[in-house]
């Protein structure tokens, strides 16, 4: 997708050393990170300077690319994947690149193992990108069939940052707006601005500009009386886990999203790639759900009048807060889910017929 009229993924490998987009940095400075050592991907992870489920993925392999390039021991290379494991808990995608990942380089000892890794990396990659477009044209036939029955704008709502800086190109929950958009149907979107990292006001609303597609910020709790009004067509929201019972795992706040939508009669779709579904925990109870700092909560980051980013506190110093970084929202409340291979029910049934397991 587009920076600036440029074409950019988010994550690319040149020269020995992985290439990123610092979103800790947007919207307000465009910053290309190199990433050199495991070390280096490892803290990218954590300090969400890569985040979105598919790219941690991605960033995890190529993690274990740079381990390769330090240190090709297997003893290296496993207590690597171990640490880039557990750099964030929530993502499914973490665990599945890391140990596809290391299915292919584990007990490889010649010279190589470094093309190995490298072409595995690249391959989740690629892969990624293709399940991304194909989610888009998936989820392209939903917003089709509103235009055509409204005749007007497809008012669309989203929640967090599920777009192409989540993912490696095109995104989840906004392959379809883009292709509808390419297709010059008529799209608006109602962007959360998800607190407390803003990813849908920093990132979402960013991208969406880049774009040239009509978007408008609003306050998290501001989704409800929207709906009542009429004025929200559909919902559409990424996910860091989704069970094979079609239960969703994503970022805080999607569960009230998907509670007022069923509320309203208001559609509510989750787009996903097939690495993100968790085929193995089947109680979303047993979910492993992110903590973390309470100073995403109690500091805000912005431009001042001179245009320096600056951190500032905005609750009470004695003031404890409590952050947890996603939500479940049970299958009952999911109209559908978009994958690359299709749309299906969110149920074992539909997940299991639409991925024949």
């Amino acid at each position: 997708m587009k920076i600036e009229g440029k074409e950019y993924r988010t994550i690319w490998f040149e020269n020995n050393v992985v290439k990123i987009i610092d979103q800790t940095k947007l919207p307000h400075k465009f910053i290309i990170k190199d990433l050199k050592t495991v070390k280096d991907a490892i803290k990218a992870i954590k300090t969400m300077e890569v985040r979105g489920a598919p790219l941690i993925g991605a960033t995890a392999a190529y993690g274990l690319v740079l381990a390769i390039i330090e240190n090709n021991d297997q003893t290296f290379l496993k207590k690597s994947s171990e640490y880039l494991i557990n750099s964030r808990p929530t993502a499914i995608n973490l665990k599945w690149a890391v140990d596809r990942m290391m299915k292919k380089i584990s007990g490889v000892n010649s010279d190589q193992i470094l093309n190995i890794a490298l072409n595995e990396a690249k391959e989740i990659c690629e892969e990624d990108i293709k399940f991304c477009e194909n989610i888009g044209l998936n989820g392209l036939k939903i917003i089709e069939e509103i235009y055509n029955k409204k005749k007007g704008t497809v008012n669309i709502l989203t929640h967090c940052n599920a777009g192409w800086l989540a993912t490696i190109n095109w995104g989840t929950a906004t392959s379809p707006i883009y292709h509808a958009h390419k297709k010059k149907i008529p799209v608006h979107v109602w962007v959360d601005e998800t607190r407390p990292r803003n990813q849908g006001a920093n990132l979402t609303s960013y991208e969406l500009n880049e774009e040239q597609i009509p978007n408008t910020i609003i306050a998290d709790n501001t989704g409800g009386i929207l709906m009542q009004r009429g004025e929200v067509d559909m919902c559409i929201v990424g996910t860091d886990r989704t069970l094979s019972t079609g239960d969703v795992c994503n970022k805080i706040g999607t569960y009230l999203k998907a509670l007022a939508a069923k509320d309203n009669n208001v559609p509510f779709y989750v787009a996903l790639p097939s690495s993100t579904i968790d085929w193995n925990i089947k109680d979303y109870k047993e979910i492993p759900i992110e903590v973390r700092s309470s100073e995403e909560l109690s500091h805000l980051e912005g431009l001042d009048e001179i245009g320096n980013v600056k951190k500032i506190q905005v609750y009470p110093k004695k003031s404890k807060a409590m952050n947890l970084a996603f939500d479940v929202t049970p299958a009952k409340y999911v109209t559908a889910l978009i994958t690359e291979k299709g749309i299906c029910e969110a149920s074992s049934k539909g997940l299991k017929n639409l991925f024949k397991r």
